[in-house]
């Protein structure tokens, strides 16, 4: 199996793992370099395992149908992936306080829906950096954070 697969493999496993319908936080300590960086539009960075593991157990609790999915193959290059994906949920559980643009009180009922782009690189196997593009405009307005024009 060439890099570029066996990096796309890791990926593919994050993504169902971590971002699918149901989060094991294993995946985490499996795949994930310790000092793992996880950046995304609509939130603040993360680094390292217990500090993203904190943040999918807050945004689970909050939104407890949240999952994502890929739309499109993966593309690998060296130790880059790239994935397009498209996801969300309802948020039904408690305030969520985690969006760079506001908070939502507890159990809000709002439904967002998005999509976006990830770069993920990686290094012996294991993912340093996972940098996404998110439509957060298209989130925020959806969660009422953000006023249509």
């Amino acid at each position: 199996m060439s890099l570029q697969d066996e990096n796309k493999a890791v990926v593919g496993r994050w993504f169902t793992d971590f971002w699918g319908e149901t989060c094991n936080l294993d995946v985490v300590d499996a795949v994930a370099a310790p000092d793992m960086l996880l950046r995304y539009s609509l939130h603040e960075p993360r680094n390292g395992h217990a500090d993203i593991k904190a943040f999918m157990t807050d945004f689970r609790a909050a939104f407890p149908d949240l999952k994502f999915w890929g739309v499109a193959d993966l593309i690998a290059e060296g130790d880059y992936v790239v994935g397009q994906w498209e996801g969300g949920g309802t948020h039904t559980g408690p305030a969520f306080s985690d969006f760079l643009a506001g908070s939502l009180p507890a159990n809000s009922g709002r439904k967002m829906h998005f999509t976006g782009t990830t770069v993920l690189k990686l290094k012996d196997g294991k993912i340093v950096q996972e940098i996404g593009l998110d439509d957060g405009v298209a989130c925020l307005t959806q969660l009422g954070l953000l006023r249509a024009a």
